[in-house]
């Protein structure tokens, strides 16, 4: 471990070195934070704040014990880079486990322990009941830990909601000292509103209203409240440098007392579900279409009017009878496929050429040097809607307002209505998956750089066949996307089992690898430029990593994939970067699908 400076010491006769004694044990708490007058107007500015009831403690502990803290945390403290659906990390075990330490290693941290024993002790959860009026808290069951932002890392919107959390909390050291940390270098915490559902239930709006970057020895907290305490931390744009800056803090929560403790109570627990449940127990999906089973000869049989219907949009390898085998044969043994350059050349050429105008246009308004972009970005594309809600999904959707539009509008209005929506598409998705497509919904999507993604989930109930056009432009030429650097890829994972905590949400990945299973038909090009179909050689890896990983792929521009996937396998798209110099852009539709029957065979050649 590379050596670090200590912060210099405080003078003794500096105001905030002075000791504050509670019941014997020194807690260096900043002088006045117990006065009655402080508890009483942080009460009332708890009590007036929104979107809901949150309290920013500007100072919390001297300087000088929170400076020997932060010596401690760099110079001995082991972090991990966590990477999930939801987050990106780097991050420590739970301070808890510092009890199990030997004297040697206590040792090395006599003021960390010093800080966690203050923020559990008698004295101050009284003050954290009387800022925010909550019931009880444990001293017995600590749970916190350390969190270094640094670039790239983030948290989604979340509640916080799990087990017998009361009261959420973070403690601030952003780094370097003497520098202050400024509000476009990213890290704040956001805070989101929510809205009344038809059914009563409640979901938190696609923007936050409440923005608070960090800053040394400040301390946020507020009560968690199922369905109300929406919040997420903003990705940490700026460079570590040669001063190790980022975004360090203490995080966790005050639960409610356990058994044993003064107010432990065995009923008093949270009734409505967290915002993990909502996504761990989703259930079918609302598909747009219900377009029934046809009948037996009907969908089997790619026609020659189908033939040239499709090729207005595909490629004309993808039409031949000799191309639609092999792929039907590929997916029968590997149940995805991989389809590169799917649309034909002048199609594809003129949407990404309109693809990258759009973006332009955005980054134009909406952000510079790639920092983070507002939430107004992609505002001002006509015939875009924001959709939500942000524990789910966040992302620009097409909506029916782009039809006739010039440029990229009309064109991925056109792929969306007239293509996916075709009874021809259908017939060619039948042949080639061997399946009988039988309802579907499909959305075009544009995932916005530092702001969008979606949260993994699964159909608990049928089997359904993804279809995904990827047309994320200038994908080819630019090394962000598939090394990790700009997130944005699409994954499979295979259902998980227990309660995880959304901030250790198991589905985390080794690292985005491509699937073995990925690499099935692409297109090359001959001599005279005409394509031809190409299988890729097969591999003796196995499809599923150590991570439970079943498929990963990254945005690409006139690409197609198509899986079939189990009920309970987890699906998500991972937030796309600050530092993505464009949006992903995608057309995305699942399919309801039913066996063919016994007997039943399908066929690329027309009647």
């Amino acid at each position: 471990m590379v050596a670090r400076s200590l912060s210099p010491s405080v003078p003794a006769d500096e105001p905030d070195a002075k000791r504050r004694k509670t019941n014997g044990a020194e807690h260096d708490f900043y002088p006045g934070l117990f006065d009655e007058a402080n508890v009483a107007s942080l009460n009332a500015q708890y009590a007036e704040s929104g979107p809901y009831k949150h309290a920013v403690v500007p100072l919390l502990f001297s300087n000088e014990l929170l400076k020997k803290v932060k010596d401690e945390i760099l110079e001995n403290v082991r972090f991990t880079e966590k990477e999930t659906d939801i987050y990106k990390v780097h991050q420590t075990g739970d301070l808890a486990s510092l009890s199990y330490l030997t004297s040697e290693q206590l040792a090395l941290f006599p003021s960390l322990l010093k800080l966690r024993e203050a923020l559990y002790s008698p004295e101050f959860r009284q003050f954290m009941r009387d800022v925010t009026g909550c019931g009880p808290l444990s001293g017995k069951k600590q749970d916190m830990s350390v969190n270094s932002y640094r670039k790239g890392c983030h948290l989604l919107n979340h509640d916080d909601v799990i087990g017998t959390r009361r009261v959420s909390y973070i403690l601030y050291m952003p780094l370097p000292l003497g520098q202050p940390w400024k509000p476009e270098w990213g890290g704040a915490l956001e805070l989101y509103p929510v809205k009344s559902l038809p059914d009563g239930s409640l979901e938190p709006e696609c923007k936050p209203t409440k923005i608070i970057p960090p800053s040394w020895n400040q301390f946020i907290f507020f009560e968690i409240q199922p369905g109300r305490s929406f919040h997420s931390v903003e990705e940490v744009v700026v460079n570590e440098a040669d001063n190790q800056r980022q975004r360090l803090s203490i995080s966790g929560w005050f639960h409610r007392p356990q058994e044993g403790e003064d107010g432990y109570d065995p009923d008093d627990v949270p009734k409505e579900k967290s915002s993990l449940q909502q996504l761990s127990t989703s259930s079918k999906s609302q598909l747009q279409y219900d377009l029934g089973i046809p009948t037996p000869t009907e969908e089997l049989i790619l026609s020659d009017n189908d033939r040239t219907y499709l090729s207005q949009f595909l490629n004309p390898i993808y039409l031949e009878s000799r191309a639609i085998d092999a792929l039907s044969a590929r997916f029968a043994e590997k149940s995805n496929l991989e389809l590169h350059t799917f649309l034909n050349k002048s199609l594809a050429a003129e949407l990404e050429v309109r693809l990258k105008e759009l973006d332009v246009k955005s980054n134009i308004a909406h952000r510079s040097d790639k920092q983070i972009p507002s939430h107004d970005y992609g505002s001002d594309a006509p015939g875009w809607e924001l959709a939500g809600p942000p524990h789910r999904f966040r992302y620009y959707q097409g909506t029916d307002k782009l039809a006739g539009q010039p440029g990229a509008g009309g064109i991925i209005h056109r792929l969306r209505t007239e293509l996916f929506s075709s009874p021809a598409f259908r017939s060619w998705l039948s042949i080639v998956a061997r399946l009988i497509p039988t309802g579907y919904a499909v959305t075009a999507r544009r995932f916005r750089p530092g702001l969008d993604y979606t949260l993994a989930s699964a159909v608990e109930v049928d089997d359904r066949l993804d279809v995904c056009l990827g047309l994320t432009p200038g994908a080819a030429d630019q090394g962000g996307w598939d090394n990790e650097n700009w997130g944005g890829w699409e994954c499979y994972m295979a259902p998980h089992e227990g309660e995880d905590d959304p901030e250790v949400y198991k589905t985390a990945k080794a690292g985005p690898k491509s699937s073995n299973a990925a690499k099935q038909v692409a297109t090359t090009t001959n001599s005279e430029g005409e394509s031809e179909a190409k299988a890729e050689p097969e591999s003796d890896d196995e499809d599923e990593d150590a991570s439970g990983t079943l498929l990963t792929v990254y945005p690409n521009f006139n690409h197609l994939v198509i899986a079939l996937r189990d009920p309970g396998v987890l699906k998500f798209v991972k937030y796309v970067s600050a530092s993505a110099p464009v949006s992903r852009w995608d057309i995305s539709a699942e399919w309801e699908v039913t066996m063919l029957e016994d007997g039943e065979d399908s066929g690329a050649d027309g009647e």
